[in-house]
């Protein structure tokens, strides 16, 4: 192993520490994509800004150390459905949460585990039993209780909602594809250059101006609170197992109830008390059954 590669660590509170920063991380970039959107900003330069400085930045980081090889690839079309699939969600998201308070929008995302583990009957050919099938349909049961379609306060932007989440899936799932087939580095180099390139005539031909301070903070950082997210990600898992981690991204929906209600006036509803449980419930059970089953915990909801 080279002397470059920082060796794996036993310090598990350590790591849940790094997790809980990351995942409140996560939560001022769904925030800051929400107060960028209310002041007139368009998703597709929001996106945009949030590609480029974690490109940046990426780049900055891992160029020195790996030269050219860190664009090799063994699998450019995985990268690239990767890379797609992760464009999708943020835009999804993005849009999403210009209409949805941030904890109907965060409470739809913890269905990732969900879904992840529904498809990787299809994509994976893994088993999935009765139990967990429950699981899964008790979970969208909860989303349902928290949205309430055919009722006047179902917005279509929860559709949106929904499709990020299948779009961040579908990105766990192709990443899960390419364990042990491209390194770390040249999958977050590919996951955040090519959604920059793709972007960047849209977000030009559509940009408008921060107009006052706190906007062009905002999107100034914006980029910055993704990367960190992903580097805090990245290092909580050398100091505690996946295992160990994984049932701390529920942990989000209390960050998003504090900001969603401090800083845009939106508390939470009492369907959301209700629907939100079930849903963590549900992807709880899933976790325990799959430590059970000592099979790889599905991937954790995490904002990209």
């Amino acid at each position: 192993m080279s002397s470059s590669i920082a060796p794996i660590e036993e310090r598990r509170l350590l790591g849940i520490g790094l997790m809980l920063g990351a995942y409140f991380l996560f939560v001022c970039l769904d925030s800051s994509a929400k107060w960028l959107g209310l002041v007139g900003l368009p998703a597709l330069q929001i996106m945009f800004v949030r590609y480029a400085v974690h490109f940046g930045l990426a780049a900055a980081i891992n160029l020195p150390r790996k030269g050219l090889s860190l664009l090799h690839t063994n699998n450019l079309r995985l990268e690239m459905l990767r890379a797609a699939a992760l464009v999708g969600s943020t835009l999804c998201n993005f849009t999403a949460v210009r209409y949805l308070p941030l904890t109907v929008t965060g409470a739809i995302g913890f269905t990732v585990p969900l879904i992840v583990t529904a498809m990787s009957v299809f994509f994976l050919h893994e088993t999935v039993g009765w139990r967990r099938w429950t699981a899964i349909g008790v979970g969208f049961l909860g989303v349902l209780i928290i949205v309430r379609p055919g009722t006047e306060v179902f917005h279509p932007a929860t559709l949106l909602s929904m499709g990020g989440a299948v779009c961040y899936a579908s990105y766990a799932m192709l990443t899960r594809r390419l364990a042990g087939v491209d390194s770390a580095g040249t999958q977050q180099f590919y996951g955040a250059a090519l959604p920059t390139v793709v972007l960047a005539p849209f977000a030009l031909l559509t940009w408008v101006w921060p107009t006052n301070p706190v906007d062009w903070t905002v999107l100034a950082l914006i980029g910055v609170i993704g990367f960190s997210g992903h580097q805090f990600i990245t290092v909580a898992h050398r100091f505690a197992p996946a295992s160990a981690l994984a049932p701390f991204a529920y942990v989000q929906i209390l960050f998003f109830t504090a900001i969603s209600w401090l800083v845009f006036n939106q508390p939470p509803d009492m369907w959301l008390y209700i629907g939100a449980p079930i849903v963590m419930a549900s992807g709880l059970y899933i976790w325990m059954r799959e430590r059970a089953l000592a099979k790889p915990v599905s991937p954790s909801t995490e904002e990209v």
